[in-house]
C-alpha cells in the first residue's frame, strides 16, 4: 500500500517527471525498422544539422520525423524557454505500434495476410 495522502503521492510522482523537451508521434504508418534508418542518422546531432539531414533524405519517414523534430523544437522554445541554437537530439527511438491486418486473394481460393505495421516515434532534446 502506498504511503501518504493522494496529493502527496501525485506531488512525488510529478517531481520525478522528465523536464527535457520532447515530442511523440503515436500510430505513425511507418514500420519501426524503416523509421530507425532515419532516426539513426540524426541521433546525437545538433538540431540544425538534423533538420538539414532530414530535408535531403529521400526516405518517406524523413518527412514525418522532420515535422516531429520541428514540434520538439517549438516545445523547447515555448514551454521551457530554451534557445534553438543550443539544442541537440539526446534520444530518438521508435517502438512497435499496432498492426493492421489485411487479406490479399491468391490463386486457388487462398488468402495471404498483409500486415501494415505502425510505430510510435519519440524525440527528446537537450541543451548543450
Amino acid at each position: 500500500m502506498a504511503k501518504g495522502h493522494r496529493s502527496q503521492i501525485k506531488r512525488e510522482r510529478n517531481a520525478q517527471k522528465d523536464t527535457r523537451p520532447s515530442a511523440k508521434l503515436s500510430y505513425a504508418r511507418i514500420p519501426v525498422q524503416k523509421a530507425c534508418f532515419v532516426l539513426d542518422a540524426i541521433r546525437g546531432k545538433d538540431v540544425t544539422n538534423a533538420l538539414a539531414i532530414l530535408e535531403y533524405n529521400p526516405r518517406y519517414a524523413s518527412g514525418v520525423i522532420k515535422k516531429l523534430l520541428e514540434s520538439a523544437i517549438a516545445n523547447a522554445e515555448n514551454n521551457n524557454g530554451m534557445n534553438a541554437a543550443n539544442l541537440y537530439i539526446e534520444e530518438c527511438y521508435a517502438s512497435n505500434g499496432p498492426i493492421m491486418k489485411r487479406v490479399r486473394p491468391r490463386a486457388q481460393g487462398r488468402a495471404y495476410r498483409i500486415e501494415k505495421k505502425m510505430s510510435h516515434i519519440k524525440i527528446v532534446l537537450n541543451e548543450k
